[in-house]
């Protein structure tokens, strides 16, 4: 017999992502990476080392068998690279595009040691839009087991709550996912712009999940359409995975936050991303057009809304973030994007005061900071400079400082153990201290990546079928 060719490693340069020209994309709100093409992933792919002991799949947050679908891409074997992809994560074109890739799997990858890890993100978001291009009869459709004859009711179509409702799916279980909004895909769909992540991508990865057997009922406003009780006695779960999110906006406390001009970046982005207010008037869902724009905060979401802001027309996009950009959050990806597209950073600058005239935004007034010890995050604590105060003229301002619990659902249900912030307090596996409740995601976590969410609505999803099993018996 011939011996078996083993697959050399490409010794290459990482594949770059081919992207807009700034000038262009700021301006609209069309997608600004373009994916690699056929070739590019093949050449990207051939990078991987394919390693014995793989350690980038330790690094991702539900396991996925990275060496594996790499190894199909090299082949040419996209479908079996899909299958792949899809036995771990039932959303990889939205992963390939929004997690945090660098923090996580390649970091982990053994090239990184000495040089660039294989860009697994975006071999992964390759595999997810060769999957999403064919017609819905010939995608990679997950094995749905045997009818268990038990059902699981999930609020909140967001990552964890598809993902909870995917693996449910494949247990055999019947599942019912509550959406309070009109469109389902929750922060996918509000929360993170089209020009990062195309809605179309996540109807088209939840059109998938309906074709497995999932129900989705929108409207339906958890603690007040139905309690999480009448889920259970009224409705006929067996079980409840909360998994609604962290959603509700954080502001300063500074003097003229209740001015005109005044965001949270949650309304402004879900104004923006899931009313579709830069069609107005096509939408019938307006949003105020600044022209000189200040973002207060320095993660994603401050981000996406400087950015936004810039597609909206404004002159001028200020972000104000007391720390320095090191400290940043935000993934270095959306840093660049922001500051080739225009965007303005005022780094170590905290705001005082919001200035306004006759009822609307004038100014924002910020001191000068200086970095002094870390604090308990590990990052170094901003110190005000005496005396250093400025003011940036202009007519909006956005607050992207975080967001916390809705107390909607949990003031409905009582017997559910809240922590002093107001999140739900569920252990590893996303079990709460109501019976047959569990919660997974923002809700129990705060502001987190996609994928954590996902991680922690696939545990739960396994836990749940265990606690089902049990009280069976």
């Amino acid at each position: 017999m011939p011996p078996v060719e083993r697959h050399k490693p490409s010794r290459a340069p990482r594949t770059p992502m081919p992207e807009r020209e700034a000038a262009e994309r700021a301006r609209d709100f069309d997608e600004v990476a373009l994916g690699y093409d056929e070739e590019q992933a093949r050449a990207e792919a051939e990078r991987c080392l394919q390693c014995k002991n793989p350690t980038c799949i330790a690094g991702c947050p539900v396991n996925i068998d990275i060496k594996s679908f790499i190894g199909h891409i090299i082949d040419g074997d996209y479908a079996d690279g899909v299958a792949v992809l899809k036995e771990r994560n039932a959303l990889p074109a939205v992963c390939g595009r929004v997690c945090p890739q660098e923090e996580q799997c390649e970091v982990a990858c053994v090239l990184a040691r000495k040089g660039e890890p294989v860009a697994i993100g975006r071999l992964e978001r390759f595999l997810g839009d060769h999957d999403l291009a064919c017609e819905i009869e010939h995608r990679c459709r997950p094995t749905v087991g045997a009818d268990t004859g038990r059902s699981v009711a999930v609020v909140g179509s967001g990552p964890a709550g598809l993902a909870c409702a995917g693996e449910l799916r494949r247990l055999g279980h019947a599942v019912t996912v509550y959406e309070s909004l009109h469109a389902l895909g929750g922060v996918l769909t509000y929360g993170i712009p089209e020009f990062r992540l195309p809605k179309a991508i996540v109807r088209s990865e939840i059109e998938m999940l309906a074709e497995m057997g999932v129900r989705f009922e929108t409207d339906a406003v958890i603690g007040a359409t139905y309690t999480v009780d009448e889920l259970m006695d009224d409705l006929g779960h067996d079980a409840v995975f909360v998994a609604n999110g962290a959603g509700l906006p954080v502001f300063m406390g500074i003097p003229g936050e209740n001015l005109n001009g005044v965001y949270s970046a949650n309304e402004f982005l879900t104004r923006v991303n899931l009313m579709r207010a830069y069609e107005f008037p096509s939408a019938d869902t307006p949003v105020w057009r600044g022209r000189k724009v200040a973002v207060v905060g320095g993660g994603n979401v401050a981000m996406d809304s400087a950015r936004t802001a810039l597609r909206l027309g404004a002159q001028e996009v200020f972000l104000v973030y007391r720390r320095s950009e090191d400290e940043m959050p935000a993934r270095r990806e959306e840093v660049h994007h922001a500051r080739d597209e225009g965007v303005q950073f005022k780094m170590l600058c905290s705001p005082q005061e919001i200035l306004g005239r006759d009822g609307w935004v004038t100014g924002l007034v910020a001191t000068r900071m200086e970095l002094g010890e870390p604090d308990e995050s590990g990052r170094r604590s901003p110190v005000c400079v005496m005396g250093s105060e400025f003011t940036i003229d202009c007519d909006t301002v956005i607050m992207a400082i975080g967001t916390r619990a809705n107390p909607l659902l949990s003031a409905s249900t009582p017997d559910l153990e809240l922590s002093r912030r107001g999140y739900i307090v569920a252990d590893e596996n996303g079990t709460t201290s109501k019976p047959g409740v569990f919660a997974g995601g923002d809700i129990v976590t705060g502001s987190a990546t996609v994928i954590l969410a996902m991680g922690a609505g696939k545990k739960a999803a396994r836990a749940i079928d265990r606690w089902l099993d049990e009280r069976a018996r």
